[in-house]
Protein backbone atom coordinates (compact mmCIF):
# COMPACT_ATOMS: atom_id res chain seq x y z
CA UNK A 1 0.00 0.00 0.00
CA UNK A 2 1.50 3.34 -1.07
CA UNK A 3 1.06 6.04 1.59
CA UNK A 4 3.46 8.74 0.36
CA UNK A 5 5.37 9.75 -2.77
CA UNK A 6 8.48 11.93 -2.71
CA UNK A 7 10.20 12.64 -6.00
CA UNK A 8 10.31 14.93 -9.00
CA UNK A 9 7.25 16.31 -10.79
CA UNK A 10 7.32 14.79 -14.27
CA UNK A 11 4.11 16.32 -15.59
CA UNK A 12 0.96 18.02 -14.35
CA UNK A 13 -2.50 17.74 -15.88
CA UNK A 14 -5.98 19.00 -15.04
CA UNK A 15 -6.79 15.87 -13.00
CA UNK A 16 -3.47 15.01 -11.41
CA UNK A 17 0.29 14.74 -11.67
CA UNK A 18 2.96 12.20 -12.51
CA UNK A 19 5.65 11.99 -9.83
CA UNK A 20 8.98 10.41 -10.82
CA UNK A 21 10.32 8.35 -7.93
CA UNK A 22 13.61 6.66 -8.76
CA UNK A 23 12.80 6.49 -12.46
CA UNK A 24 9.26 5.18 -11.99
CA UNK A 25 6.40 7.55 -12.81
CA UNK A 26 3.38 7.37 -10.51
CA UNK A 27 0.12 8.98 -11.60
CA UNK A 28 -1.69 10.55 -8.66
CA UNK A 29 -5.15 12.04 -9.11
CA UNK A 30 -5.39 15.35 -7.23
CA UNK A 31 -7.71 18.24 -6.44
CA UNK A 32 -7.10 21.54 -8.22
CA UNK A 33 -5.89 22.90 -4.86
CA UNK A 34 -3.10 20.33 -4.64
CA UNK A 35 -2.24 20.72 -8.33
CA UNK A 36 -1.95 24.48 -7.85
CA UNK A 37 0.47 24.03 -4.96
CA UNK A 38 2.81 21.67 -6.80
CA UNK A 39 6.05 23.01 -8.30
CA UNK A 40 6.46 23.03 -12.10
CA UNK A 41 7.86 19.92 -13.82
CA UNK A 42 11.40 19.25 -12.62
CA UNK A 43 10.68 20.45 -9.09
CA UNK A 44 10.77 18.28 -5.99
CA UNK A 45 7.38 17.30 -4.59
CA UNK A 46 5.91 15.25 -1.78
CA UNK A 47 2.36 13.93 -1.80
CA UNK A 48 0.40 11.99 0.79
CA UNK A 49 -1.33 9.12 -0.96
CA UNK A 50 -4.55 7.18 -0.61
CA UNK A 51 -4.36 3.92 -2.57
CA UNK A 52 -7.62 2.50 -3.90
CA UNK A 53 -7.43 -1.07 -5.13
CA UNK A 54 -10.19 -2.52 -7.29
CA UNK A 55 -10.47 -5.67 -9.35
CA UNK A 56 -9.71 -3.80 -12.56
CA UNK A 57 -7.38 -1.01 -11.42
CA UNK A 58 -5.19 0.55 -8.76
CA UNK A 59 -5.65 4.32 -8.39
CA UNK A 60 -3.51 6.69 -6.37
CA UNK A 61 -5.02 9.90 -4.96
CA UNK A 62 -2.52 12.55 -3.92
CA UNK A 63 -2.80 15.35 -1.35
CA UNK A 64 -0.52 18.25 -0.57
CA UNK A 65 -1.21 18.01 3.18
CA UNK A 66 -2.84 15.83 5.82
CA UNK A 67 -5.83 18.14 6.22
CA UNK A 68 -6.95 17.59 2.64
CA UNK A 69 -6.27 13.85 2.84
CA UNK A 70 -8.32 13.56 6.03
CA UNK A 71 -11.22 15.39 4.40
CA UNK A 72 -11.01 13.04 1.43
CA UNK A 73 -11.35 10.12 3.84
CA UNK A 74 -14.35 11.70 5.57
CA UNK A 75 -16.12 12.57 2.33
CA UNK A 76 -15.76 9.08 0.91
CA UNK A 77 -17.59 7.65 3.95
CA UNK A 78 -20.75 9.41 2.75
CA UNK A 79 -23.08 7.28 0.67
CA UNK A 80 -22.88 8.38 -2.95
CA UNK A 81 -19.50 10.13 -2.65
CA UNK A 82 -16.75 8.25 -4.44
CA UNK A 83 -13.10 9.19 -4.77
CA UNK A 84 -13.50 11.35 -7.89
CA UNK A 85 -16.48 13.22 -6.44
CA UNK A 86 -14.57 13.80 -3.19
CA UNK A 87 -11.76 15.39 -5.24
CA UNK A 88 -14.32 17.55 -7.05
CA UNK A 89 -15.63 18.79 -3.69
CA UNK A 90 -12.08 19.53 -2.46
CA UNK A 91 -11.42 21.37 -5.72
CA UNK A 92 -14.48 23.58 -5.19
CA UNK A 93 -14.25 24.11 -1.41
CA UNK A 94 -11.01 24.40 0.59
CA UNK A 95 -10.72 22.03 3.59
CA UNK A 96 -11.00 24.82 6.18
CA UNK A 97 -14.14 26.11 4.44
CA UNK A 98 -15.63 22.60 4.43
CA UNK A 99 -15.63 22.54 8.21
CA UNK A 100 -17.54 25.81 8.35
CA UNK A 101 -19.90 24.78 5.55
CA UNK A 102 -20.92 21.61 7.37
CA UNK A 103 -21.26 23.13 10.83
CA UNK A 104 -23.23 26.04 9.34
CA UNK A 105 -25.28 23.59 7.20
CA UNK A 106 -24.40 25.60 4.11
CA UNK A 107 -25.57 23.18 1.43
CA UNK A 108 -25.18 25.79 -1.30
CA UNK A 109 -21.41 25.92 -0.75
CA UNK A 110 -21.12 22.13 -1.13
CA UNK A 111 -23.27 22.27 -4.26
CA UNK A 112 -20.57 24.38 -5.95
CA UNK A 113 -18.79 21.12 -6.75
CA UNK A 114 -19.57 19.41 -10.04
CA UNK A 115 -21.82 16.43 -9.42
CA UNK A 116 -23.17 17.60 -6.06
CA UNK A 117 -26.85 18.46 -6.10
CA UNK A 118 -29.04 19.71 -3.25
CA UNK A 119 -29.97 16.21 -2.07
CA UNK A 120 -26.38 14.98 -1.92
CA UNK A 121 -25.24 18.21 -0.28
CA UNK A 122 -27.85 17.68 2.44
CA UNK A 123 -26.68 14.09 2.93
CA UNK A 124 -23.05 15.19 3.28
CA UNK A 125 -24.03 17.72 5.94
CA UNK A 126 -26.21 15.25 7.83
CA UNK A 127 -23.70 12.40 7.80
CA UNK A 128 -20.63 14.47 8.68
CA UNK A 129 -21.89 17.07 11.15
CA UNK A 130 -21.40 14.78 14.16
CA UNK A 131 -18.05 13.46 12.91
CA UNK A 132 -16.55 16.96 12.78
CA UNK A 133 -17.93 18.19 16.10
CA UNK A 134 -14.40 18.63 17.47
CA UNK A 135 -13.23 20.54 14.41
CA UNK A 136 -16.31 22.73 14.54
CA UNK A 137 -15.67 23.55 18.19
CA UNK A 138 -12.10 24.63 17.39
CA UNK A 139 -13.35 26.77 14.51
CA UNK A 140 -15.99 28.55 16.55
CA UNK A 141 -14.59 28.69 20.11
CA UNK A 142 -14.06 32.31 21.18
CA UNK A 143 -10.88 33.27 23.00
CA UNK A 144 -10.71 35.86 25.75
CA UNK A 145 -8.34 38.81 25.57
CA UNK A 146 -6.13 37.01 28.07
CA UNK A 147 -5.78 34.09 25.66
CA UNK A 148 -7.98 31.55 27.48
CA UNK A 149 -11.09 29.98 26.09
CA UNK A 150 -14.42 31.40 27.18
CA UNK A 151 -17.99 30.18 26.62
CA UNK A 152 -19.48 31.22 23.29
CA UNK A 153 -22.22 33.81 23.30
CA UNK A 154 -24.37 31.57 21.13
CA UNK A 155 -27.37 33.89 20.88
CA UNK A 156 -25.31 36.91 19.84
CA UNK A 157 -23.27 34.84 17.39
CA UNK A 158 -26.41 33.38 15.82
CA UNK A 159 -28.00 36.84 15.50
CA UNK A 160 -24.83 38.26 13.94
CA UNK A 161 -24.62 35.38 11.45
CA UNK A 162 -28.27 35.92 10.54
CA UNK A 163 -27.64 39.63 10.00
CA UNK A 164 -24.74 38.93 7.64
CA UNK A 165 -26.87 36.40 5.75
CA UNK A 166 -29.45 39.15 5.26
CA UNK A 167 -26.67 41.07 3.49
CA UNK A 168 -26.48 38.20 0.97
CA UNK A 169 -23.33 36.72 2.52
CA UNK A 170 -23.15 32.92 2.38
CA UNK A 171 -23.92 31.12 5.63
CA UNK A 172 -20.51 29.46 5.92
CA UNK A 173 -18.66 32.70 5.18
CA UNK A 174 -20.84 34.56 7.69
CA UNK A 175 -20.31 31.90 10.35
CA UNK A 176 -16.55 31.92 9.86
CA UNK A 177 -16.33 35.72 9.96
CA UNK A 178 -18.44 36.02 13.11
CA UNK A 179 -16.52 33.18 14.80
CA UNK A 180 -13.25 35.00 14.07
CA UNK A 181 -14.76 38.25 15.33
CA UNK A 182 -15.93 36.54 18.53
CA UNK A 183 -12.44 35.17 19.16
CA UNK A 184 -11.00 38.66 18.71
CA UNK A 185 -13.59 40.55 20.80
CA UNK A 186 -13.90 38.03 23.61
CA UNK A 187 -16.78 37.08 25.87
CA UNK A 188 -19.91 39.19 26.03
CA UNK A 189 -19.47 40.99 22.70
CA UNK A 190 -22.70 42.66 21.57
CA UNK A 191 -24.45 41.65 18.35
CA UNK A 192 -23.67 45.02 16.73
CA UNK A 193 -19.98 44.68 17.52
CA UNK A 194 -19.90 41.15 16.15
CA UNK A 195 -21.57 42.29 12.94
CA UNK A 196 -19.11 45.13 12.44
CA UNK A 197 -16.09 42.98 13.27
CA UNK A 198 -17.44 40.19 11.07
CA UNK A 199 -17.69 42.55 8.10
CA UNK A 200 -14.12 43.64 8.79
CA UNK A 201 -12.98 40.00 8.75
CA UNK A 202 -14.71 39.49 5.40
CA UNK A 203 -13.08 42.63 4.00
CA UNK A 204 -9.64 41.45 5.11
CA UNK A 205 -10.26 38.08 3.47
CA UNK A 206 -11.22 39.77 0.20
CA UNK A 207 -7.97 41.75 0.24
CA UNK A 208 -5.76 38.66 0.61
Amino acid sequence: MIARLAGIVDSVGPDGAVIDVGGVGYLAYCSTRTIGLLPPPGGAARLLIETHVREDHIHLYGFIDATERDWFRRLTTVQGVGARLALAILSAVAPEALTLAIVAQDRAMLARADGVGPRLAARIVNELKDKIAGLALMASQPVSRGGGAVPAANGAIADAVSALENLKIGRAEAYGAVAAASRRLGEGAAVEALITAGLQELARGAER
